[in-house]
């Protein structure tokens, strides 16, 4: 049975671009896999702390949690990272937020990152533990940032940077652009963006 795990990050609900677009994704696989579980993530609805001190003693500390906060943290950071070892597919709806991505969503890989679950050290270079995975990044931009603006696109090569960190290399980008321009130019992105989602999975059907 295939586990796709569903990340949500718009605090536009229903009308975000990018909600749109990934649940259309999800659809599309489940016709293909009609048995597939789903895990939705929505960090709008339910945005994680920032990370601050008890994070740190909580994640970090060789003596671990120390109070009642910090094992509350601990467990989240560890159901989070579980979501994500127990996926086989990850679909990330990112919304471009000041040419980033939304300070819910760097919270969410903030919580991911941690050493000796999702990447260990080694004498080289740090080395990825969350392999095997397939990646779709939803990014929906009110302009048009993979031509002649790309020097603004701080949004989709962190998120590539990120997954790769962590071991996911294998990253498909479906891009919505231009929202903010026009209804119009948004219908028609929203279309070029259907398009690209039903190749996406059907390039991904067979090991879905």
């Amino acid at each position: 049975m295939c586990t796709i795990l569903l990340v949500k990050s718009s605090p536009r609900g229903s009308a975000s671009y990018s909600n749109q677009v990934a649940e259309r994704v999800v659809s599309d696989l489940r016709k293909n896999s009609a048995d597939a579980k789903l895990i939705v993530r929505d960090l709008a609805q339910a945005p994680l702390p920032h990370i601050d001190d008890d994070f740190v003693a909580a994640t970090r500390s060789p003596a671990g949690p120390q109070s009642e906060k910090q094992r509350a943290i601990l467990a989240t950071s560890d159901a989070l990272v579980d979501e994500v070892l127990g996926a086989d597919i990850v679909i990330i709806a990112a919304p471009m937020i000041n040419f980033s991505v939304s300070s819910t969503l760097k919270s969410w890989f903030d919580y991911i990152a941690r050493a000796g679950r999702t990447f260990r050290y080694s004498e080289a270079r740090p080395q990825g533990l969350v392999t095997g995975k397939r990646v779709i990044i939803v990014s929906a931009s009110g302009g048009i940032y993979s031509g002649q603006n790309a020097a603004f696109d701080f949004q989709v090569p962190w998120l590539r940077g990120m997954l790769g960190f962590l071991g996911m290399t294998d990253v498909e980008v479906i891009r919505v652009e231009g929202t903010a321009l026009a209804p119009q130019v948004a219908e028609q992105a929203l279309a070029r963006a259907a398009a690209q989602a039903r190749d996406v999975v059907g390039a991904l059907a067979p090991a879905a």
